[in-house]
């Protein structure tokens, strides 16, 4: 169950409304760095979450700030819309209000389709897209993942504070960006309390022994002229998670060419490539053995 209190997580005050400044604000609501997708990531990781609920909770309890998070940028692009719709009346008399907003770096859609209000979109008025979300089921993979996304987030809310001279947008924009620095740190500790050794390779439930002994360590170069400056930490010295060795190694195939059968002659390919086609197809096969003929 969820509850929710009236009043902001922190303050949102617009000295100057600006709605060129609101549509950059949609990135942080609905682009794939925006709250909404942390927001989300981390909720259906804490409903999808199985073993010590103190991850669970972790989860929740931030998944839910975000929300909080989604509540404050929708409402600067509200209070950055004000004012708006009399700016574009006063340009109807003499121009298309339609191709005014795009040309003025406007979103029509905020008058248009939200009056004045915030949507679920990015900054290009793409709808956001729930397929950016990860949810796993591997603790360690999605701490990964969750430091990915405050990391991108944080990056974009720093440029959006450099965007601005609005002094009350400035102020919003370090609260989001400090807990921005705190989400990226309790990720962090997570591994850390999981222990990279021990947690590495992701997933650990799978015997290592089962790999490729060969290639699990190298570092592969396909660099045709030999001459890769790609050598690092990366490939020399003990592997990160303490369980092999790194190596350089430049890249050869191990297979030959591959030689793939002649078109199903029920795929109807062009008649050059159905050379020795003959007999049954494989839909002929698959009925027969369903038919056990």
């Amino acid at each position: 169950m969820f509850y929710h209190d009236r009043k902001l997580q922190y303050k949102v005050r617009v000295s100057r409304p600006n709605p060129e400044f609101a549509k950059l604000l949609q990135q942080a609501i609905g682009g794939i760095e925006g709250e909404m997708r942390v927001c989300m990531q981390y909720l259906f990781q804490a409903w999808n979450s199985r073993g010590p609920v103190k991850y669970r909770d972790m989860l929740l309890d931030t998944g839910t700030e975000e929300i909080a998070h989604i509540e404050m940028l929708a409402t600067a692009v509200a209070l950055n819309l004000e004012g708006a719709s009399m700016a574009l009346k006063e340009k109807m008399a003499t121009s298309n209000p339609m191709v005014e907003s795009v040309l003025g770096g406007k979103d029509p859609r905020h008058i248009l389709s939200a009056g004045l209000g915030a949507m679920a979109t990015d900054a290009n008025g793409v709808p956001f897209n729930g397929s950016w979300i990860i949810s796993s089921g591997n603790i360690a993979a999605d701490m990964h993942a969750n430091v990915m996304a405050e990391a991108t987030g944080r990056v974009l809310a720093t440029r959006l504070y450099e965007m601005t001279d609005d002094d009350g947008m400035k102020d919003m924009l370090s609260f989001l960006i400090a807990r921005d620095t705190m989400h990226q740190n309790q990720w962090m500790a997570v591994l850390e309390e999981l222990g990279m050794e021990a947690s590495h390779p992701i997933p650990n439930s799978f015997p290592q022994a089962k790999e490729n002994q060969d290639v699990n360590y190298t570092f592969f170069s396909p660099n045709l002229n030999h001459d890769s400056q790609a050598q690092g930490r990366w490939t020399t010295g003990t592997s990160i998670d303490g369980k092999g060795t790194f190596k350089f190694a430049q890249a050869k195939p191990f297979d030959d060419v591959p030689n793939l059968g002649v078109p199903d002659k029920e795929t109807h390919a062009q008649t050059e490539q159905m050379i020795g086609v003959g007999g049954s197809s494989i839909i002929d096969k698959v009925v027969d053995a369903v038919t056990g003929k």
